[in-house]
């Protein structure tokens, strides 16, 4: 189970705000930014919440992947999104492939403020953790 788990939240978003509030459009840029990262999409489920006191409702999408899975929420009245890039390095490291992932993503929403957070899963050892 060794991987890299990668999140991203960001703020400000200066893309066009379709790409938060229709599901087909998200879906088509989260297939081609795995298929550019080199990635394997299996799957892919995306929804568009219906609008909610004057707002336009936001989308959460999954594309389920051979490596793991990306995971997008968007909140067009925030002008936000949240990421979720989890790739395992069962037969390579596809550490760059993610990074590579969120990247192109970044790029597309534009964000004015962005905080990423990175966790390296299965790397604990038993020398590592006491506990194990």
């Amino acid at each position: 189970m060794n991987g890299l788990h990668l999140m991203a939240e960001l703020h400000d978003c200066r893309c066009e705000s379709t790409l938060m509030t229709d599901a087909a459009q998200l879906r088509t840029l989260a297939e081609g930014a795995v298929k550019a990262a080199g990635l394997q999409a299996l799957d892919a489920i995306f929804y568009t919440f219906p609008p909610h006191e004057g707002q336009p409702g936001g989308v959460t999408g999954t594309v389920l992947l051979a490596e793991s899975h990306l995971a997008l929420h968007t909140w067009p009245e925030l002008a936000a999104v949240t990421l979720d890039a989890y790739v395992c390095n069962l037969t390579e490291d596809n550490s760059a492939k993610a990074h590579a992932l969120i990247d192109r993503l970044l790029a597309a929403f534009g964000p004015l403020h962005t905080e990423k957070r990175a966790i390296h899963r299965g790397a604990l050892t038993q020398a590592q953790d006491p506990a194990l």
